[in-house]
């Protein structure tokens, strides 16, 4: 969902002695751009078909999936090769308070790629390659998110010290990856023969979703009283406060999804009620997403004002955004309200908006090497409140 804050600084220069020098300091963070990709293409092909759209939008969002594909390759492989040529680096990210909840990111990165072969991929790809493409994705993801959920927090009590006031949106990223799984895992349901396996996949969706939820019910309250006691967040965290519309939107997108599998998977009354749910849980949910997307907004736009400059953070306004976008779509399947149907073009009319500013700053960083630089050694005038560790995070 989103990234380290990596504030553009200078190109990286070649370390001697170092193989691949311009993986050393590639963190987990870099997924991010594939789930603001990824969740262009799938939100795009999901929108109400009734609502007047762009001519060809369902093909221009199956190339956008083949483009977050692609990006998911290399990064696994840029990933691979930073493990094994800089193991130290890698470490040392597990061990920073700041970098490791990024691993939430790998899990929801290969969700949102799986999610969007069912979705649109198949266009491409055709149905039965992209079924199994989401199999093995859907499976590999969710258990990379399930052992985030438990991993993260463990290190975070027991190796990291962190005072209280240092709380971030970013803590919600590896307990958020489950409830992805929550929402992706009931496209494949229909693909299962049918009987206990498809019961079985549904209900444990559901109880992906009950944990997700609880823990970031736990962590809101931090974040929330962070702010209110310690006032706006550095410049280059700022972005990271649309990662609370992750789970808002999220768990919308999952309840949903769940009650359109529900029906021949669960016995009556329960699918019924698992509609209901969908609607009771949603709209409530979804206004409170509206509340803290204009908050957050208010704050980046003040940050913004003060000098806030371009950082992998500014991912974090593509997949949360556009988890809010396939929640507002599931309430209008579920009501058939007009109102959330505009609603969910609207938010993906901001998304496409917030994944190209995102995307054409991070080809130019690239291509001038500041975005994969490490950090500069004693610099003169330290930016206000921002301080980067080796993994390229702002604290």
């Amino acid at each position: 969902m989103v990234t380290e804050a990596h504030p553009l600084s200078r190109p990286a220069v070649p370390l001697p002695g170092l193989r691949f020098p311009a993986v050393r300091h590639l963190g987990p963070n870099w997924y991010a751009s594939v789930m603001g990709t990824a969740i262009l293409a799938t939100a795009g092909a999901g929108l109400p078909v009734h609502v007047p759209g762009v001519p060809g939008l369902r093909a221009v969002c199956a190339a956008v999936w083949v483009l977050s594909l692609v990006l998911l390759v290399t990064l696994l492989t840029a990933r691979a090769l930073h493990w094994t040529h800089h193991r130290d680096q890698a470490r040392a990210h597990l061990l920073d308070p700041s970098a490791a909840p990024f691993y939430g990111c790998l899990a929801m990165a290969l969700l949102a790629v799986g999610g969007g072969a069912v979705t649109v991929g198949r266009d491409v790809i055709g149905t039965g390659a992209a079924v199994a493409l989401d199999t093995v994705l859907f499976t590999v993801g969710t258990v990379v998110g399930l052992a985030a959920a438990v991993a993260v927090p463990y290190l975070m009590t027991v190796h990291h010290r962190i005072e209280p006031g240092q709380a971030t949106p970013v803590w919600l990223l590896p307990v958020v990856a489950p409830m992805v799984s929550a929402a992706l895992g009931p496209l494949l349901v229909p693909h299962l023969p049918a009987g206990q396996l498809r019961e079985t996949l549904l209900l444990g969706c559901f109880a992906l979703f009950g944990l997700s939820l609880l823990a970031t019910l736990l962590m809101l309250p931090l974040i929330f009283g962070r702010l209110l006691t310690g006032g706006p967040l550095p410049l280059a965290l700022t972005p990271t406060l649309f990662l609370v519309l992750g789970p808002l939107g999220q768990s919308t997108t999952a309840v949903g999804n769940i009650a359109d599998a529900a029906p021949g998977v669960v016995q009556a009354p329960y699918d019924q009620g698992l509609a209901g749910f969908a609607v009771l849980y949603g709209v409530p949910v979804l206004g409170f997403a509206l509340l803290w997307l204009c908050l957050a907004t208010a704050l980046c736009l003040r940050a913004r004002r003060n000098g806030m400059g371009f950082a992998m953070t500014w991912w974090a306004f593509t997949f949360p955004v556009g988890t809010c976008v396939t929640g507002a779509g599931a309430l209008a399947r579920h009501t058939g309200l007009v109102a959330f149907d505009g609603l969910a073009v609207a938010l993906y009319v901001v998304l496409v908006a917030a994944w190209a500013t995102a995307a054409a700053h991070t080809v130019r960083g690239l291509v001038s090497g500041v975005l994969l630089a490490g950090p500069t050694p004693g610099p003169a005038a330290p930016r206000r409140a921002t301080v980067r560790t080796t993994s390229g995070a702002v604290r």
